[in-house]
Protein backbone atom coordinates (compact mmCIF):
# COMPACT_ATOMS: atom_id res chain seq x y z
CA UNK A 1 0.00 0.00 0.00
CA UNK A 2 2.90 2.71 1.04
CA UNK A 3 4.53 1.57 -2.26
CA UNK A 4 1.65 2.33 -4.33
CA UNK A 5 1.17 5.40 -2.52
CA UNK A 6 4.94 6.50 -3.00
CA UNK A 7 4.44 5.82 -6.71
CA UNK A 8 1.43 7.69 -7.20
CA UNK A 9 2.61 10.73 -5.51
CA UNK A 10 5.78 10.41 -7.08
CA UNK A 11 4.26 10.40 -10.57
CA UNK A 12 1.32 13.48 -9.35
CA UNK A 13 4.22 15.51 -7.91
CA UNK A 14 5.65 16.89 -11.63
CA UNK A 15 2.36 16.92 -13.48
CA UNK A 16 0.81 19.16 -10.51
CA UNK A 17 3.91 21.05 -10.84
CA UNK A 18 3.58 21.60 -14.75
CA UNK A 19 0.08 22.37 -14.81
CA UNK A 20 0.52 24.52 -12.73
CA UNK A 21 3.19 26.40 -14.48
CA UNK A 22 0.66 26.41 -17.38
CA UNK A 23 -2.15 27.60 -15.34
CA UNK A 24 -0.87 30.74 -14.42
CA UNK A 25 -2.08 31.88 -18.05
CA UNK A 26 -5.61 31.26 -16.04
CA UNK A 27 -4.46 33.53 -13.51
CA UNK A 28 -3.89 36.22 -15.88
CA UNK A 29 -6.87 35.03 -17.96
CA UNK A 30 -9.26 36.18 -14.47
CA UNK A 31 -7.43 39.29 -13.52
CA UNK A 32 -7.46 40.49 -17.22
CA UNK A 33 -11.21 39.84 -17.60
CA UNK A 34 -11.98 41.09 -14.11
CA UNK A 35 -10.48 44.14 -13.52
CA UNK A 36 -12.81 46.27 -15.83
CA UNK A 37 -15.79 45.78 -13.35
CA UNK A 38 -13.54 48.25 -10.75
CA UNK A 39 -12.03 50.46 -13.16
CA UNK A 40 -15.65 51.01 -15.34
CA UNK A 41 -16.95 53.12 -12.78
CA UNK A 42 -13.63 55.46 -13.07
CA UNK A 43 -13.07 54.91 -16.99
CA UNK A 44 -16.48 56.22 -17.33
CA UNK A 45 -15.69 59.70 -15.57
CA UNK A 46 -12.65 59.77 -17.03
CA UNK A 47 -13.17 59.59 -20.97
CA UNK A 48 -17.13 60.27 -20.32
CA UNK A 49 -18.37 57.45 -21.59
CA UNK A 50 -22.09 56.90 -22.57
CA UNK A 51 -23.38 53.56 -22.21
CA UNK A 52 -22.55 52.09 -25.55
CA UNK A 53 -19.09 53.08 -25.23
CA UNK A 54 -19.27 51.61 -21.82
CA UNK A 55 -20.17 48.04 -23.42
CA UNK A 56 -17.47 48.96 -25.89
CA UNK A 57 -14.95 49.00 -23.41
CA UNK A 58 -15.89 45.95 -21.78
CA UNK A 59 -16.95 44.15 -25.05
CA UNK A 60 -13.56 44.96 -27.02
CA UNK A 61 -11.40 42.31 -24.97
CA UNK A 62 -14.27 39.77 -25.65
CA UNK A 63 -13.71 39.98 -29.77
CA UNK A 64 -9.95 39.89 -29.34
CA UNK A 65 -10.58 36.66 -26.83
CA UNK A 66 -13.07 34.81 -30.06
CA UNK A 67 -9.98 35.94 -32.60
CA UNK A 68 -7.40 34.61 -30.01
CA UNK A 69 -9.57 31.36 -29.42
CA UNK A 70 -9.91 30.65 -33.36
CA UNK A 71 -6.08 31.15 -34.43
CA UNK A 72 -5.13 29.46 -31.33
CA UNK A 73 -6.56 26.08 -32.49
CA UNK A 74 -4.52 26.18 -35.70
CA UNK A 75 -1.29 27.55 -34.33
CA UNK A 76 -0.85 24.69 -31.16
CA UNK A 77 -1.53 21.73 -33.63
CA UNK A 78 1.11 23.15 -35.83
CA UNK A 79 3.57 24.58 -33.78
CA UNK A 80 2.80 22.89 -30.49
CA UNK A 81 1.40 23.95 -27.05
CA UNK A 82 4.12 25.98 -25.68
CA UNK A 83 4.66 28.38 -28.31
CA UNK A 84 0.83 29.14 -28.29
CA UNK A 85 1.54 29.77 -24.06
CA UNK A 86 4.40 31.72 -24.20
CA UNK A 87 3.32 34.22 -26.85
CA UNK A 88 -0.09 34.81 -24.92
CA UNK A 89 2.07 35.40 -22.06
CA UNK A 90 3.86 38.21 -23.77
CA UNK A 91 0.38 39.49 -25.19
CA UNK A 92 -0.82 39.88 -21.47
CA UNK A 93 2.18 41.40 -20.26
CA UNK A 94 2.18 43.70 -23.99
CA UNK A 95 -2.18 44.64 -23.34
CA UNK A 96 -1.51 45.20 -19.06
CA UNK A 97 1.18 47.87 -19.80
CA UNK A 98 -0.67 49.27 -22.72
CA UNK A 99 -3.99 49.71 -21.08
CA UNK A 100 -2.45 51.53 -17.69
CA UNK A 101 -1.03 54.60 -20.12
CA UNK A 102 -3.70 55.59 -22.56
CA UNK A 103 -4.05 59.02 -22.97
CA UNK A 104 -7.34 58.40 -25.62
CA UNK A 105 -10.08 55.96 -25.83
CA UNK A 106 -8.89 54.67 -28.73
CA UNK A 107 -5.64 53.52 -27.76
CA UNK A 108 -7.12 51.83 -24.47
CA UNK A 109 -9.23 50.02 -27.05
CA UNK A 110 -6.51 48.73 -28.45
CA UNK A 111 -4.78 47.41 -25.93
CA UNK A 112 -7.69 45.48 -24.65
CA UNK A 113 -7.78 43.80 -28.01
CA UNK A 114 -4.21 42.59 -27.21
CA UNK A 115 -5.19 41.11 -24.03
CA UNK A 116 -8.32 39.64 -25.39
CA UNK A 117 -6.06 37.58 -27.80
CA UNK A 118 -3.72 36.38 -25.13
CA UNK A 119 -6.99 35.14 -23.04
CA UNK A 120 -8.43 33.83 -26.06
CA UNK A 121 -5.41 31.47 -27.02
CA UNK A 122 -4.93 30.79 -23.10
CA UNK A 123 -8.69 30.01 -22.56
CA UNK A 124 -8.50 27.02 -25.15
CA UNK A 125 -4.66 25.59 -24.91
CA UNK A 126 -4.00 26.13 -21.06
CA UNK A 127 -6.98 23.17 -20.02
CA UNK A 128 -5.87 20.92 -23.78
CA UNK A 129 -2.58 21.25 -22.54
CA UNK A 130 -3.30 20.19 -19.15
CA UNK A 131 -5.67 17.59 -20.39
CA UNK A 132 -2.96 15.88 -22.79
CA UNK A 133 -0.33 15.52 -19.81
CA UNK A 134 -2.69 14.38 -16.68
CA UNK A 135 -3.48 10.47 -15.98
CA UNK A 136 -6.78 9.71 -16.56
CA UNK A 137 -7.66 9.61 -12.41
CA UNK A 138 -5.94 13.10 -11.92
CA UNK A 139 -7.07 15.06 -15.54
CA UNK A 140 -10.64 16.45 -14.07
CA UNK A 141 -8.59 17.81 -11.74
CA UNK A 142 -5.99 19.54 -12.47
CA UNK A 143 -7.95 20.64 -15.55
CA UNK A 144 -10.07 22.16 -12.77
CA UNK A 145 -6.94 23.55 -11.49
CA UNK A 146 -6.89 26.37 -14.37
CA UNK A 147 -10.38 27.33 -13.92
CA UNK A 148 -9.03 27.79 -10.13
CA UNK A 149 -6.07 29.68 -11.55
CA UNK A 150 -9.05 31.76 -12.83
CA UNK A 151 -10.80 32.37 -10.14
CA UNK A 152 -7.55 33.44 -8.22
CA UNK A 153 -7.11 35.73 -11.02
CA UNK A 154 -10.84 37.56 -10.80
CA UNK A 155 -10.29 37.39 -7.00
CA UNK A 156 -7.05 39.20 -7.46
CA UNK A 157 -8.23 42.04 -9.42
CA UNK A 158 -11.11 42.93 -7.17
CA UNK A 159 -8.83 42.91 -4.28
CA UNK A 160 -6.70 45.08 -6.29
CA UNK A 161 -9.36 47.53 -7.49
CA UNK A 162 -10.44 47.62 -3.85
CA UNK A 163 -7.55 48.53 -2.73
CA UNK A 164 -6.40 50.99 -5.43
CA UNK A 165 -9.92 52.60 -4.90
CA UNK A 166 -8.54 54.70 -2.17
CA UNK A 167 -6.30 56.58 -4.31
CA UNK A 168 -6.31 59.02 -6.98
CA UNK A 169 -9.04 59.46 -10.00
CA UNK A 170 -6.67 57.73 -12.30
CA UNK A 171 -5.89 54.73 -9.97
CA UNK A 172 -7.38 52.58 -12.68
CA UNK A 173 -4.10 53.16 -14.68
CA UNK A 174 -2.98 50.98 -11.84
CA UNK A 175 -5.25 48.40 -11.57
CA UNK A 176 -4.55 47.49 -15.51
CA UNK A 177 -0.85 47.68 -14.99
CA UNK A 178 -0.76 45.23 -11.76
CA UNK A 179 -1.01 42.65 -14.56
CA UNK A 180 2.39 42.92 -16.37
CA UNK A 181 3.92 40.77 -13.04
CA UNK A 182 2.42 37.36 -12.90
CA UNK A 183 2.59 38.01 -17.28
CA UNK A 184 6.31 37.93 -17.03
CA UNK A 185 5.81 34.64 -14.20
CA UNK A 186 4.10 32.89 -16.83
CA UNK A 187 6.89 33.41 -19.69
CA UNK A 188 9.66 32.41 -17.00
CA UNK A 189 7.64 29.46 -15.84
CA UNK A 190 7.30 28.10 -19.71
CA UNK A 191 11.42 28.31 -20.12
CA UNK A 192 11.05 24.76 -18.29
CA UNK A 193 7.45 22.77 -18.87
CA UNK A 194 7.82 20.09 -21.54
CA UNK A 195 5.85 19.96 -24.88
CA UNK A 196 3.01 18.06 -24.73
CA UNK A 197 3.78 14.08 -25.25
CA UNK A 198 0.37 13.44 -26.93
CA UNK A 199 1.47 16.08 -29.93
CA UNK A 200 5.15 15.33 -29.76
CA UNK A 201 3.80 11.82 -30.81
CA UNK A 202 1.45 13.24 -33.81
CA UNK A 203 4.39 15.42 -35.13
CA UNK A 204 6.96 12.21 -34.97
CA UNK A 205 8.68 13.04 -32.61
CA UNK A 206 8.71 9.79 -30.40
CA UNK A 207 12.13 9.85 -28.57
CA UNK A 208 11.23 13.71 -27.31
CA UNK A 209 7.60 12.08 -26.44
CA UNK A 210 9.03 9.02 -24.43
CA UNK A 211 11.47 11.67 -22.69
CA UNK A 212 8.12 13.83 -21.53
CA UNK A 213 6.41 10.82 -20.30
CA UNK A 214 9.11 9.39 -18.38
CA UNK A 215 8.97 12.49 -16.60
CA UNK A 216 4.93 12.36 -15.70
CA UNK A 217 4.70 8.58 -15.39
CA UNK A 218 6.33 5.05 -13.62
CA UNK A 219 8.52 3.46 -15.51
CA UNK A 220 6.52 0.54 -16.11
CA UNK A 221 3.59 2.76 -17.66
CA UNK A 222 5.31 4.88 -20.40
CA UNK A 223 5.57 2.20 -23.42
CA UNK A 224 1.67 1.44 -22.49
CA UNK A 225 0.90 4.99 -22.65
CA UNK A 226 3.02 5.70 -25.91
CA UNK A 227 1.44 2.33 -27.49
CA UNK A 228 -1.78 3.76 -26.92
CA UNK A 229 -1.76 7.41 -27.63
CA UNK A 230 -0.11 6.31 -31.18
CA UNK A 231 -2.93 3.80 -31.80
CA UNK A 232 -5.07 6.73 -31.33
CA UNK A 233 -2.99 9.12 -33.17
CA UNK A 234 -3.09 6.79 -36.34
CA UNK A 235 -7.05 6.19 -36.28
CA UNK A 236 -7.65 10.15 -36.69
CA UNK A 237 -7.50 12.23 -39.62
CA UNK A 238 -6.95 15.66 -38.16
CA UNK A 239 -8.90 18.39 -40.36
CA UNK A 240 -11.50 20.56 -39.37
CA UNK A 241 -13.90 18.45 -42.46
CA UNK A 242 -13.61 15.75 -39.68
CA UNK A 243 -15.00 17.80 -36.87
CA UNK A 244 -18.22 17.51 -39.46
CA UNK A 245 -18.61 13.76 -39.93
CA UNK A 246 -21.04 11.64 -38.51
CA UNK A 247 -18.84 10.18 -35.70
CA UNK A 248 -17.55 13.67 -34.42
CA UNK A 249 -21.22 15.97 -35.08
CA UNK A 250 -22.49 15.20 -31.53
CA UNK A 251 -19.10 16.30 -29.39
CA UNK A 252 -19.31 18.70 -31.53
CA UNK A 253 -22.59 20.07 -31.07
CA UNK A 254 -22.36 18.98 -27.32
CA UNK A 255 -19.15 21.32 -26.79
CA UNK A 256 -20.66 24.04 -28.87
CA UNK A 257 -23.78 24.24 -26.87
CA UNK A 258 -21.54 23.92 -23.29
CA UNK A 259 -19.66 26.84 -24.26
CA UNK A 260 -22.65 28.81 -25.16
CA UNK A 261 -24.75 27.75 -22.00
CA UNK A 262 -21.79 28.50 -20.04
CA UNK A 263 -22.08 32.60 -20.81
CA UNK A 264 -25.64 32.74 -21.52
CA UNK A 265 -26.63 31.83 -18.00
CA UNK A 266 -25.21 35.74 -17.43
CA UNK A 267 -22.11 35.28 -14.96
CA UNK A 268 -20.21 37.91 -16.76
CA UNK A 269 -22.64 40.22 -16.21
CA UNK A 270 -21.60 40.07 -12.60
CA UNK A 271 -18.16 39.73 -13.35
CA UNK A 272 -17.78 42.60 -15.21
CA UNK A 273 -20.96 44.72 -14.42
CA UNK A 274 -21.27 44.36 -11.02
CA UNK A 275 -19.50 47.22 -9.34
CA UNK A 276 -21.55 49.71 -11.83
CA UNK A 277 -25.05 47.45 -11.36
CA UNK A 278 -24.73 48.02 -7.25
CA UNK A 279 -23.67 51.62 -7.49
CA UNK A 280 -26.57 52.44 -10.17
CA UNK A 281 -28.91 50.17 -8.94
CA UNK A 282 -29.13 49.91 -4.79
CA UNK A 283 -27.41 53.30 -3.75
CA UNK A 284 -23.84 51.70 -2.22
CA UNK A 285 -21.77 54.19 -3.44
CA UNK A 286 -18.37 53.42 -5.57
CA UNK A 287 -16.03 51.74 -2.55
CA UNK A 288 -18.90 49.60 -1.28
CA UNK A 289 -19.70 48.34 -4.57
CA UNK A 290 -16.28 47.29 -5.66
CA UNK A 291 -15.95 45.95 -1.87
CA UNK A 292 -18.95 43.57 -3.03
CA UNK A 293 -16.62 41.89 -5.80
CA UNK A 294 -14.51 40.79 -3.15
CA UNK A 295 -16.88 38.29 -1.38
CA UNK A 296 -18.14 37.68 -5.04
CA UNK A 297 -14.70 36.76 -5.74
CA UNK A 298 -14.49 34.89 -2.15
CA UNK A 299 -16.94 33.06 -2.96
CA UNK A 300 -16.18 31.98 -6.72
CA UNK A 301 -13.11 30.54 -5.01
CA UNK A 302 -14.18 28.61 -2.00
CA UNK A 303 -16.68 26.86 -4.41
CA UNK A 304 -13.93 26.32 -7.47
CA UNK A 305 -12.23 24.51 -4.95
CA UNK A 306 -14.93 22.58 -3.88
CA UNK A 307 -15.28 21.39 -7.69
CA UNK A 308 -11.74 20.78 -8.42
CA UNK A 309 -11.95 18.41 -4.79
CA UNK A 310 -15.54 16.68 -6.35
CA UNK A 311 -15.36 16.91 -9.90
CA UNK A 312 -12.94 13.61 -10.16
CA UNK A 313 -15.15 11.85 -7.56
CA UNK A 314 -19.05 12.79 -8.25
CA UNK A 315 -18.29 13.27 -11.87
CA UNK A 316 -19.02 16.09 -14.73
CA UNK A 317 -22.99 15.75 -15.00
CA UNK A 318 -23.97 15.87 -11.61
CA UNK A 319 -21.75 19.43 -11.22
CA UNK A 320 -23.27 20.69 -14.02
CA UNK A 321 -26.76 19.86 -13.46
CA UNK A 322 -26.27 20.91 -9.51
CA UNK A 323 -24.87 24.47 -11.24
CA UNK A 324 -27.82 24.92 -13.97
CA UNK A 325 -30.43 24.32 -10.95
CA UNK A 326 -28.39 26.37 -8.44
CA UNK A 327 -28.16 29.22 -10.50
CA UNK A 328 -31.78 29.63 -12.13
CA UNK A 329 -32.94 29.63 -8.84
CA UNK A 330 -30.79 32.00 -7.33
CA UNK A 331 -31.43 34.37 -10.41
CA UNK A 332 -35.70 34.14 -9.58
CA UNK A 333 -35.03 35.43 -5.64
CA UNK A 334 -32.24 37.95 -7.23
CA UNK A 335 -34.55 39.19 -9.61
CA UNK A 336 -37.68 39.64 -7.16
CA UNK A 337 -35.38 41.38 -4.72
CA UNK A 338 -34.44 43.43 -7.20
CA UNK A 339 -37.88 44.54 -8.15
CA UNK A 340 -39.25 44.91 -4.51
CA UNK A 341 -36.10 45.78 -2.18
CA UNK A 342 -33.77 47.33 -4.06
CA UNK A 343 -32.33 49.37 -1.32
CA UNK A 344 -31.03 46.74 0.76
CA UNK A 345 -27.86 45.89 -1.22
CA UNK A 346 -26.19 43.47 1.26
CA UNK A 347 -29.92 41.50 1.20
CA UNK A 348 -29.06 41.32 -2.05
CA UNK A 349 -25.76 40.17 -2.16
CA UNK A 350 -27.03 36.80 -0.62
CA UNK A 351 -28.70 35.05 -3.84
CA UNK A 352 -26.04 37.14 -5.90
CA UNK A 353 -23.53 34.81 -3.84
CA UNK A 354 -25.33 31.59 -4.43
CA UNK A 355 -25.68 31.89 -7.86
CA UNK A 356 -21.84 32.99 -8.01
CA UNK A 357 -21.42 29.67 -5.74
CA UNK A 358 -23.61 27.81 -8.39
CA UNK A 359 -21.54 28.48 -11.30
CA UNK A 360 -18.28 28.12 -9.72
CA UNK A 361 -19.31 24.36 -8.10
CA UNK A 362 -20.19 23.68 -12.16
CA UNK A 363 -19.94 25.75 -15.47
CA UNK A 364 -17.28 27.68 -14.27
CA UNK A 365 -15.27 24.07 -13.57
CA UNK A 366 -16.97 21.49 -15.09
CA UNK A 367 -17.28 22.79 -18.99
CA UNK A 368 -13.48 23.29 -19.65
CA UNK A 369 -12.69 19.76 -18.16
CA UNK A 370 -15.44 18.26 -20.90
CA UNK A 371 -14.32 20.99 -23.43
CA UNK A 372 -10.83 19.32 -23.46
CA UNK A 373 -11.51 15.03 -22.99
CA UNK A 374 -14.56 14.81 -25.38
CA UNK A 375 -12.61 14.93 -28.95
CA UNK A 376 -9.29 12.76 -30.09
CA UNK A 377 -5.93 14.37 -29.50
CA UNK A 378 -5.56 15.45 -33.61
CA UNK A 379 -8.42 17.04 -33.96
CA UNK A 380 -8.71 18.28 -30.24
CA UNK A 381 -7.13 21.90 -31.17
CA UNK A 382 -9.48 22.41 -33.83
CA UNK A 383 -12.20 21.45 -32.23
CA UNK A 384 -11.40 23.58 -28.90
CA UNK A 385 -10.77 26.31 -31.19
CA UNK A 386 -14.27 26.35 -32.33
CA UNK A 387 -16.05 25.56 -29.03
CA UNK A 388 -14.08 28.60 -27.62
CA UNK A 389 -14.83 30.93 -30.17
CA UNK A 390 -18.23 30.21 -29.64
CA UNK A 391 -17.93 30.73 -26.20
CA UNK A 392 -16.30 34.23 -26.47
CA UNK A 393 -18.49 35.61 -29.12
CA UNK A 394 -21.04 34.45 -26.57
CA UNK A 395 -19.84 36.08 -24.10
CA UNK A 396 -19.15 39.19 -25.96
CA UNK A 397 -22.93 39.41 -27.26
CA UNK A 398 -23.75 38.93 -23.10
CA UNK A 399 -21.58 42.17 -22.20
CA UNK A 400 -22.36 44.27 -25.44
CA UNK A 401 -25.91 43.91 -24.50
CA UNK A 402 -26.59 44.05 -20.93
CA UNK A 403 -26.10 48.11 -19.98
CA UNK A 404 -28.55 48.30 -23.13
CA UNK A 405 -31.44 45.51 -21.60
CA UNK A 406 -31.65 46.63 -18.34
CA UNK A 407 -32.21 50.46 -19.72
CA UNK A 408 -35.01 48.63 -21.87
CA UNK A 409 -36.79 45.70 -20.02
CA UNK A 410 -35.25 47.12 -16.21
CA UNK A 411 -32.83 44.97 -14.19
CA UNK A 412 -35.57 42.30 -12.91
CA UNK A 413 -36.81 41.34 -16.15
CA UNK A 414 -33.50 40.73 -17.52
CA UNK A 415 -31.98 38.75 -14.86
CA UNK A 416 -35.16 36.88 -14.71
CA UNK A 417 -34.37 36.07 -18.67
CA UNK A 418 -31.34 34.52 -17.50
CA UNK A 419 -32.84 32.19 -14.94
CA UNK A 420 -34.98 30.92 -17.59
CA UNK A 421 -31.90 30.08 -19.97
CA UNK A 422 -30.87 28.30 -16.99
CA UNK A 423 -33.66 25.79 -16.99
CA UNK A 424 -33.26 25.61 -20.23
CA UNK A 425 -29.69 24.56 -19.71
CA UNK A 426 -30.27 21.88 -16.77
CA UNK A 427 -32.87 19.92 -19.53
CA UNK A 428 -30.15 20.20 -21.94
CA UNK A 429 -27.09 18.75 -19.97
CA UNK A 430 -29.23 16.12 -18.42
CA UNK A 431 -30.48 14.53 -21.49
CA UNK A 432 -27.14 15.28 -23.86
CA UNK A 433 -24.31 14.87 -21.48
CA UNK A 434 -22.41 11.16 -20.98
CA UNK A 435 -20.13 11.02 -18.02
CA UNK A 436 -16.43 10.74 -19.06
CA UNK A 437 -15.22 10.53 -15.21
CA UNK A 438 -12.54 8.05 -14.97
CA UNK A 439 -12.06 7.41 -19.15
CA UNK A 440 -9.17 7.75 -20.69
CA UNK A 441 -9.34 10.89 -23.77
CA UNK A 442 -8.48 7.44 -26.15
CA UNK A 443 -11.64 5.57 -24.58
CA UNK A 444 -14.17 9.04 -24.99
CA UNK A 445 -12.79 8.64 -28.56
CA UNK A 446 -14.40 5.60 -28.91
CA UNK A 447 -17.47 6.57 -27.08
CA UNK A 448 -18.41 8.50 -29.94
CA UNK A 449 -17.64 6.09 -32.48
CA UNK A 450 -19.77 3.14 -30.72
CA UNK A 451 -22.19 6.12 -30.07
CA UNK A 452 -22.95 5.00 -26.58
CA UNK A 453 -24.46 8.69 -24.94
Amino acid sequence: MGTEAQRRGKRSFPVVLIAGSAAISGLLFGYDTAVINGALIYLKSWFHLTAVQTELVATVLLWGCAVGAALAGYISDRYGRRVVLFGAGFLFCVSALGAAFPTQLWQLLAARALGGLAIGSASLIAPLYIAEIAPPEERGRLVTLNQLAIVVGILGAFISNYTLAMFASNNWRWMFGVGAVPALALCVSLLWIPESPRWLLQRGRQRQARNVLERLLPATEVDKATAEITRALAEESGTYRELLSQSLREPLVLTIMLAIIQQVTGINTVLYYGAILFADRTGASESQAIGMNVAVGVVNLLFTVVALAAIDRLGRRPLLLTATAGMGLCLVVFAGMLQWLPAHWILLLLPLLGYVACFAFGLGSAVWVCLAELFPNRIRGRAMSVATTVLWLAVSVVTATFLTLIHRFSAPRVFLGYAIICGASFLYVYVRLPETRNRTLEEIQSLWLREEF
